[in-house]
């Protein structure tokens, strides 16, 4: 289930979403998520729905690698459906039992929120996918350069937020080596209760931080080795401009926009 998590990731590639500029795909994928919560209907989250997987088959990295990002989020999709679905009140009822009550706008509101989750994964994992770290850190703070004038680190910020998502990776693949570890000297950490399988996390929790802690302070250490002082004075070998695959991307998001608002002008909203 660990190793199913792949966002964090990047994977090397030319394809056209590669190529854009990391500012405007951050500024594209963010008004994404934004749009997947704008679309209130089938014919809108349709819409949505096609979008998303022509761009996560634009960035030419195997569909298995966004699929298996999914597996390890399956039972939160799940959970948050059946929550969904049990919670909101409709007039017209398809199951009751005791006080458990289906109704059709529970199963349209679950199907809705499951789906948001699965594209909210998708967009996010494309980002990574195809970004590089250091272009992240330099997008993000190009990005938030405006708080510099309230004297907000940003550079700094942008290097640490960077430096968490890259590390998502490492970190699960070291997860994964202690939990085998622990069972290879007979530790059970499935069997039980959710108080035992608690307290068996602890030998695996410990030996995380101390590799955590160990991570940052040898990552620490090859940074000063390379002089590394913040973003003060620093200059970039590549400096980011914008193309017109960047502007042609930008105005096709906002197509989509206006599709999705104009497509829920159409037809009643089957969500809230």
């Amino acid at each position: 289930m660990i190793s199913d998590i792949t966002i964090g990731q990047f994977m090397p590639g030319k394809s056209f979403i590669h190529k854009m500029d990391p500012r405007m795909k951050i500024i594209v994928m963010s008004a994404m998520i934004v749009f997947v919560f704008l679309a209130k209907n089938l014919m809108s989250m349709g819409l949505m729905t096609g979008f998303v997987f022509l761009s996560m088959l634009l960035t030419r990295v195997s569909p298995r690698m966004y699929f298996k990002g999914l597996k390890a989020i399956w039972f939160l999709v799940l959970f948050t459906a059946v929550l969904n679905m049990l919670y909101l009140r409709g007039d017209h009822v398809l199951f009751q039992w005791r006080f458990l009550t289906v109704t059709e706008e529970g199963l349209w509101q679950s199907g809705f929120i499951a789906m948001r989750l699965v594209l909210i994964i998708i967009i996010s994992a494309m980002l990574t996918y195809t970004t590089s770290p250091t272009d992240l850190t330099a997008a993000i703070e190009r990005l938030l350069s405006p708080l510099k004038l309230f004297r907000v680190p940003v550079h700094e910020l942008a290097m640490m937020m960077t430096i968490a998502l890259r590390f998502i990776p490492t970190l699960l693949e070291e997860t994964e080596k202690i939990m085998n570890a622990q069972k290879a000297r007979g530790a059970d950490l499935e069997s039980g209760g959710m108080l035992k399988r608690a307290k068996a996390l602890i030998p695996i929790l410990i030996p995380l931080f101390i590799s955590a802690f160990r991570r940052a302070f040898e990552l620490a250490t090859a940074m000063d080795c390379r002089c590394y002082t913040g973003g003060k004075g620093r200059t970039r070998l590549n400096v980011l401009r914008y193309k017109f695959r960047d502007v042609f991307a930008f105005l096709l998001v906002a197509g989509l926009c206006a599709g999705i608002i104009y497509l829920n002008t159409l037809a009643p909203a089957l969500v809230r």
